[in-house]
Parts: C-alpha cells; structure tokens; sequence
C-alpha cells in the first residue's frame, strides 16, 4: 500500500491524470511538432532579414522627402490616390534599391566591421533570394508609380535606381568622386514627389533637389572619415582616403555647406505659380 502512494506522489501531479515527465505522444507527432516550431521560427528570421534588408529607416527618409516635395507644391494636389501612390511605390523602390545594393556589395560588406553582421554576409539570407526580393519590390514600386501618380514620376525613380546601382554602386571601388553621384541618387526623391503634384518638372522643383543633395555631402563626408579604415577593407576608394589628412575633405564639407545655405534662400526666388497636372 505504501508503495502504491509512493509512485501516485512520484508519478502524478494534483491537477492531471497522466505520469508527471512522461509523455504518451508517438515519436511522429513529436518530431511533426519539432518540425513545425522550427519552420515557424525559420519563416519569422527570413522576414525579418528580407526587411532588414530593405535598410527601413534610410529607406523612409526618401519617402519622407518624397511626400515633402509633393507637400510644397502649390496649391496643394489633394488626390489621395496620387498621395498615397507616391509614398508606396517609393517605399518600395527605396528597399529594393537598399536589398540590391546589399546583393552587389555582399563580399565587400563580409570584410568590413560595420556591415559584416548585415543578412547576406551573416547568411540569414541567400544571395539568390536577395536578388529576387530586391527586383520584385522595385518593379512593384515603379507598377504603383507608373499607375498611380505620372510618367515623370515613374522615370525619375527608374533614373534614381539605375544611378544608385549601376553607377554609384560599381564607382565607389574606382573614384572619390563616387559619393557626388550617389547624392544625386539620394536627391532625387523630393523632385519625384514634386513632379508627382505638379505634372512635370519645375524651376523649385529642382531647387528642392539641389537642397537635398548639398545636404548630404557633408554628411558623407563626416561618415567616410569615421569609417575610413573599414571602407579602405571593403576595397572602396572613399574622399578620406587622400593622403592630406582630411583637409580635402573638411574644404568639400565647408564648399557644399555654403551651397546648401544659397540654395535654401533659392526658393524665395524661385517661382511658387505651378502648373496643376
């Protein structure tokens, strides 16, 4: 008798009726369980690669400077439909460009310190899924453009997209001058949204684009200099590698931040009379 209660206190617990530790599952539904947690935790990684990949915060800084230049126009465009046409298919185009160049710069981005922990050179994600992922967003992103806001609008991000990765992307291994063409690149997207609103191109359109890419010189330039030796491993020919310990690159800093200030006083010269699309 004694017995008996010492293996119902080892064996069973108050609340249930089957053995404590043990298990009465069959090994396939075991392993068909183990299976499925697995699966899950692989798919919520994947997504959270492939969207890692899209550099989300950068990406969304071309959004947001898009609906600025669409915002500026005056009078106001009110069509919901072109508005908010703009901001997807921009937001789309900008993480496919951010996914490709991931793609192209996978080996140099292995070497460098910054961007080693990045999800191609960690392998979270493939190459071949990168590629895929990067073009897919990016020919959905010109559909929206194409047909919810204009033709000037869907051009102007098909140029920015072929300046950012078939220029600037393969420059950077060869010429300083590269990070100039890639400010183009990042300008573009205010004068997309400007041309969204207004139908076509204007005077403050393109001051709005000048504005954008004075700004972001000196920028690069503080962050070439910080990462000078890491670009310098990643093979890419950055302004701070000039052997006159960065004086070249404070005078570019000091020439495109007086740019910036002409050009922010432009608009008060620049015609504000648009044509209204």
């Amino acid at each position: 008798m004694a017995l008996q209660v010492l293996k119902k206190m080892m064996f069973f617990s108050p609340s249930q009726s089957e053995p404590r530790g043990m298990n009465f599952n069959g090994p396939k539904e075991c392993a068909a369980k183990a299976e499925a947690a697995t699966f899950d935790g692989a798919v919520r990684l994947n997504f959270s690669a492939l969207f890692e990949l899209t550099k989300p915060r950068l990406s969304m800084l071309s959004v947001f400077t898009a609906a600025l230049g669409y915002l500026a126009h005056y009078p106001l465009n009110k069509d919901a439909l072109t508005f908010w046409s703009l901001m997807l298919g921009t937001s789309l185009a900008a993480g496919g460009a951010a996914a490709l160049n991931q793609w192209m710069e996978r080996r140099e981005d292995a070497r460098m310190p910054r961007t080693a922990g990045r999800p191609l050179p960690s392998r979270t994600v493939e190459p071949g899924t990168a590629l895929g992922f990067g073009l897919g967003i990016s020919v959905a992103g010109l559909l929206v453009l194409w047909f919810g806001t204009n033709a000037w609008a869907t051009g102007l991000t098909l140029a920015t997209l072929v300046t950012y990765l078939a220029i600037y992307t393969p420059l950077k291994k060869y010429t300083a001058y590269a990070t100039e063409v890639g400010a183009v690149a990042g300008a573009l997207p205010p004068l997309i949204g400007w041309v969204a609103a207004a139908g076509e191109p204007t005077a403050f359109g393109w001051v709005l684009f000048g504005i954008l890419f004075a700004w972001q010189l000196p920028h690069f330039m503080a962050i070439a200099w910080t990462y000078r030796e890491d670009y310098r491993r990643g093979g890419f020919v950055m302004p701070s590698h000039a052997a006159d310990g960065g004086k070249s690159s404070a005078r570019k800093s000091l020439a495109y931040a007086i740019l910036l200030t002409l050009l922010v006083l432009a608009p008060f010269f620049a015609p504000l009379e648009q044509p209204t699309p």
